[in-house]
């Protein structure tokens, strides 16, 4: 029987933005501690991605001093920072997908550093510690609730999956394309479908829907330049349903701390075919 381990843990804490690579982090209710906690929304308080602004893949994001960090991966001189703590105190409504849920704006001049960046009015808003944004009642098994992430607290990918991609390319990519919360080494590609419960470090998870895949995977993340890779090499042999699939989105029971190096321990299997 294969083992399985954490071999990588980002979090994303700006949706859309880069990724922040840790050796350990919190799982909370909502997810890992402060990821997908803050958003851009349009002046009517949409949501705004890479699908559409390919540009923002060039905005890394840290945290040192209690602070997040944005800076431009290029152009270096480009950054702005804020407290974790800050924002306006006046809750808006912003949509995300078919959800309605509030946030908060950090404030006017971080607003418009990304204003300035994207040439269009925008805003950055935090999502309140007491929201609750419920996950799809259609997959949810506690009436679990979710953080400005498209839908479910966390996402695991394994290295065999990229790998068995990466085979069928010309040219290789990174697993940052996918945006994986976890990564975990062992088994065959795509044996993460075949999960249903498993732990890691001691925090018990389901496997509850395969990622569907869009757009945003075809954009380089180094670069924020979109080719049709690997999108049109996946869509040949991982299409079910009309749908692309690449990942488990997952679903927890309780908070813990997840680390680098941490088995996976598969508790139960799905049934072939179910």
């Amino acid at each position: 029987m294969d083992s399985f381990f954490l071999s990588e843990l980002h979090i994303y804490p700006i949706k859309s933005l880069g990724g922040i690579s840790l050796e350990k982090a919190r799982l909370e209710e909502k997810g890992l501690q402060y990821d997908r906690r803050w958003m851009l929304v349009d002046e009517e308080g949409t949501f705004i991605t890479q699908r559409k602004y390919f540009e923002l893949a060039l905005l890394a994001v840290s945290i040192s001093d209690n602070r997040l960090i944005i800076s431009h991966k290029i152009q270096t001189n480009q950054s702005i920072s804020f407290d974790l703590e800050e924002d306006n105190g006046t809750q808006i409504p912003v949509v995300i997908w078919n959800d309605t849920t509030a946030g908060v704006e950090v404030n006017t001049e971080v607003s418009n550093w990304f204003s300035d960046f994207l040439k269009f009015k925008v805003k950055l808003v935090k999502m309140p510690v007491a929201e609750k944004r419920m996950v799809d009642p259609r997959y949810a098994l506690n009436d679990e609730v979710v953080s400005f992430a498209d839908g479910y607290p966390c996402l695991l990918i394994g290295q065999s999956s990229l790998n068995g991609l990466n085979e069928k390319l010309q040219k290789p990519i990174r697993m940052d394309r996918f945006r994986p919360n976890f990564v975990f080494t062992g088994g065959t590609p795509h044996i993460e479908d075949q999960f249903d419960t498993f732990s890691i470090g001691g925090t018990l998870f389901s496997a509850v829907k395969p990622c569907a895949r869009c757009v945003l995977i075809t954009i380089d993340q180094q670069t924020g330049e979109k080719g049709q890779e690997p999108l049109r090499t996946l869509a040949s042999y991982r299409t079910i349903n009309k749908k692309i699939l690449f990942g488990q989105n997952l679903l927890h029971q309780h908070s813990g701390i997840i680390s680098i190096g941490d088995e996976l321990k598969v508790i139960n299997w799905k049934m072939e075919n179910g």
